[in-house]
Order: structure tokens, then C-alpha cells, then sequence
């Protein structure tokens, strides 16, 4: 698809799901039906990585990976006029992505409760592509080759143990800081880079499509 192919289906979207009756506010927690029903009242801010991006998204979503959105922050306020609801394949780097935008001047901030799991669970539409591992089960498949890895290899060589309580005070420490360092090491691999993500491109396409939407074009 192109960028200008996207632009329109990003407008399109937030037109066509404007709704005519105002509606309570959004929670900080959005729940994929509620979203739905919302969609031309909102920009879909996407963080995961662009291969998964690619691979399955929100129609009319916008991709912006977290490890770029610090530096990004101030621009996306500028860009934005409408709440954005941030996602991610189970909602742990949209929330991560939420605290990195506190301070960004945005209209509102929320995340969709679940992430895409839920939305796709609940039977919404999404777009597809080449399909690839979400980060969240090459965390799991790494961590899991990682520990026995260490337990098969402390038979020949005991100190090998401390790999696989290594791994497992690592998973501990990311349950308690709801962050992930192995997940973040991971995002940097051409694997989960895909095409890329040109950040000022999706910006513009993001000011622009809240433009159409707002004048009705």
C-alpha cells in the first residue's frame, strides 16, 4: 500500500466512524468494542515494531515504534487534535509508551485495554500482511532457548546454570517494572525493522488525516 493509499484509508476511517451523539469521555484504558464505535474521534497510535506493523495493524492505525516516540513527543502534540489511543500486541508497550508521552502536549492519552490480541479476539477488522513472530512470543521463544540453553549446558559445565537465573531474574525484574529490556534489544534486529519507519512521513500523514477529518474532505 502506498503512503497516499494510506493517507485516504487513515481519512476514511476517521470520517466515517464519526459518530452523531456525543459520547462519555475516554477512560485511560479503552476496550477494543469502545474504540471500534470511536475511531473517527481518535488517532490509532501504534508503537510496536514496523515488521509487526506490517504484519497486522488497525485499519486507518499509524506506526510509530517506541524506542523513537521520546524524541518525537513534542511534534506529535503539534500534529494531533484528536485523543490518541496507544497500541501494542498485549498493551505492556503501550502502556510503556504512555509514560513516555506524559509530558508531550497531547489532546489525550490512552491505551487500548489487551492491545491487539483483544481487538482480533473480539473479531475486528484488521489489515494483514506477510505474518511474523509479535515481539511478546519472540520474547518467550528467546528467553525459553536461553534457559535451556543454561540448564542443558550446566551438565557439562555447572557454571552455565547461572545463565538460565539470569534469564529468570531478568523476566522477574521486567514483571515488576512492567518494562522489557529483552524486548527492546530484540526491536533493534532487521527482522522486527522490516521496511522501516519514516517517523516525520507517519507524522505528517498523522496531521494531515486529522485535517481531513476536521474539514470534511
Amino acid at each position: 500500500m502506498t503512503a497516499k493509499n494510506g493517507l485516504k484509508e487513515s481519512a476514511r476511517h476517521l470520517k466515517g466512524r464519526a459518530s452523531t451523539v456525543e459520547q462519555a469521555a475516554l477512560g485511560a484504558r479503552v476496550a477494543a468494542q469502545e474504540l471500534v464505535d470511536r475511531l473517527g474521534e481518535v488517532t490509532v497510535l501504534d508503537v510496536r515494531s514496523p515488521a509487526e506493523f506490517a504484519a497486522m495493524h488497525i485499519p486507518g492505525s499509524f506506526n510509530l515504534p517506541l524506542d523513537r516516540l521520546p524524541e518525537y513527543g513534542s511534534q506529535l502534540g503539534s500534529a494531533v487534535e484528536n485523543p490518541v489511543v496507544l497500541v501494542c500486541r498485549s498493551g505492556q508497550r503501550a502502556q510503556e509508551a504512555e509514560r513516555a508521552l506524559l509530558g508531550a502536549d497531547l489532546p489525550g492519552l490512552h491505551v487500548l485495554a489487551g492491545g491487539l490480541s483483544a481487538w482480533e479476539n473480539a473479531g475486528l477488522p484488521v489489515v494483514r500482511g506477510k505474518e511474523r513472530w509479535s515481539m511478546e512470543r519472540q520474547v518467550r521463544g528467546v528467553a525459553g532457548a536461553l534457559v535451556l540453553a543454561g540448564l542443558a549446558g550446566s551438565l557439562v559445565a555447572p557454571r552455565l546454570a547461572f545463565l538460565a537465573a539470569g534469564v529468570g531474574a531478568g523476566l522477574l525484574v521486567s514483571a515488576i517494572t512492567d518494562t522489557c529490556t529483552m524486548a527492546r534489544i530484540l526491536a533493534m534486529l532487521p527482522y522486527n525493522k522490516g521496511t522501516g519507519c519514516d517517523v516525520g512521513q507517519v507524522i505528517r500523514e498523522m496531521s494531515e488525516a486529522n485535517r481531513l477529518a476536521a474539514t470534511g474532505d
